[in-house]
């Protein structure tokens, strides 16, 4: 899966097995917003976040973690 590692201010390549799928959800005046997020850690240390949609969260074979 290809981050933005804004470190290093290029894209940065990790394995789906590295990756952890997270829902962060927030309470708004409509309701309660989700927005679906995969999470990772570059070879430097930094903590990598892509947002992405819930089509693509839910095709995604990563384990699942809490935000």
């Amino acid at each position: 899966m290809q981050f933005y590692n804004v470190k290093k201010r290029s894209k940065v390549e990790v394995a789906e097995a590295k990756c952890t799928k997270v829902v962060y959800e927030r309470k708004t005046s409509k309701g309660i917003q989700k927005r679906y997020a995969v999470r990772a850690k570059d070879d430097d240390g930094t903590n990598l976040t892509k947002f992405v949609a819930k089509e693509d969260y839910d095709k995604l074979k990563c384990k699942v973690g809490k935000a």
